[in-house]
């Protein structure tokens, strides 16, 4: 039996546009399985991780991180008794705004777009969900509970200050309450996001072979898996020793979360899921030495890994790419598909041209970006 904290299903705030429920899924249930089939889910696929998507059919995509987040998200809620299927359908969802070419295409982008209002990949995956999946007869987007958009807008935390475009236009039409915090189910997301790629860069990394199994193992937390895999299992083979530390690792960061976050909702108490909201604080939470730990290890990411020379490389390159895309469709909208030149047509302005755009951009696959670059720009 669900906690009484967690998101009912039954008693959910409805969708922008009514529609009938289903006799034998849920709300959440429906909201996860739009996600699923929804086509800039299909696109994660060739979508950037850290490694260009055609790099090596080993290293993880935009895809297969949405999908082990939501593993790990799955994991969390049930132990924690909230909603399981809210709490999915947000990992699953949460990445969905990425444009190509992972973080380095969203600087890009958001350089590119400064003078129109930016680019955000959260506000665009609400964007997203809410507008740019046109596939349904009687709206725009997918139709997604309130709940589910609340996971996908805010489940990081408030937004407030300078909102993203995206966001503030969707909000002014269905109010997100985007000051408050999210469900409970909401923010095991954000943190099985954490999780799982602080998990998989480190697979990835070793991989690539930009740091050694040697590196990983005077790092914190680290350090002790390897010490007890070693107690374990002496003299086991390289691929296996790594292997065995890496799922302790990832089993502590799980184990930490779940200790941590029972005991804050049982110190808060919170008689619903409005109580969660309006805490004023994350219930969803790292230990604070762990969360120093991982701070560590971030730091070693992002220096061995993020920022290593090839990777440098590869995001001069496909920066590049963004940088002349977009002033190019910009000057010449008639290069884009035909299904986007009825907006280029209602576009009142140039920063609405330049939002279309950015969406149109945003939503390439690594691949295709590169082989328009390559049809459009090189001569």
């Amino acid at each position: 039996m669900a906690a009484r904290f967690a998101t009912d299903p039954a008693a959910i705030r409805g969708r922008l546009y009514h529609e009938e429920e289903s006799l034998f899924r849920s709300s959440f249930q429906r909201d996860r399985d739009r996600i699923i089939h929804s086509s800039a889910f299909r696109r994660l696929k060739h979508k950037t991780q850290v490694f260009i998507e055609h790099e090596g059919d080993y290293f993880r995509t935009r895809l297969t991180h949405s999908i082990e987040v939501a593993q790990v998200a799955r994991t969390v809620a049930a132990a924690l008794d909230l909603n399981v299927e809210l709490t999915e359908a947000v990992a699953l969802a949460h990445d969905l705004g990425h444009p190509p070419f992972g973080h380095t295409g969203e600087e890009a982008l958001n350089r590119l777009m400064a003078p129109f209002g930016g680019f955000d990949h959260n506000a665009q995956a609400l964007k997203i969900v809410t507008d740019l999946e046109r596939h349904y007869a009687e709206w725009d987007g997918l139709n997604l509970t309130w709940e589910a958009l609340e996971g996908i807008a805010k489940h990081n935390g408030p937004v407030t200050g300078d909102i993203p475009f995206a966001l503030s236009d969707y909000n002014a039409r269905h109010d997100l309450e985007l000051t408050t915090h999210a469900s409970a189910e909401a923010q095991v997301a954000a943190l099985a996001d954490d999780i799982a790629y602080n998990n998989h860069d480190l697979h990835d990394g070793l991989r690539a072979e930009l740091f050694s199994t040697d590196d990983l193992a005077e790092l914190p937390i680290l350090q002790d898996c390897f010490a007890e895999v070693d107690r374990k299992y002496p003299g086991l083979n390289y691929y296996r020793r790594r292997h065995e530390a890496l799922r302790r690792f990832f089993g502590i960061l799980v184990e930490d979360v779940i200790r941590v976050s029972q005991r804050n909702l049982t110190e808060l108490n919170p008689a619903s899921v409005g109580d969660v909201r309006n805490a004023g604080h994350m219930v969803i939470a790292f230990t604070p030495a762990l969360w120093a730990d991982l701070k560590v290890i971030r730091e070693f990411l992002f220096t061995r890994m993020y920022r290593a020379p090839t990777v440098v490389q590869m995001r001069e390159d496909v920066t590049a790419k963004i940088n002349a895309l977009f002033p190019f469709f910009l000057d010449q909208t008639d290069e884009l598909p035909k299904q986007w030149r009825k907006d280029v047509a209602a576009a009142a302005d140039k920063t609405a041209l330049a939002r279309i755009v950015s969406d149109y951009i945003s939503g390439m696959t690594d691949r295709f970006a590169i082989q328009e670059y390559e049809r459009l720009i090189v001569v």
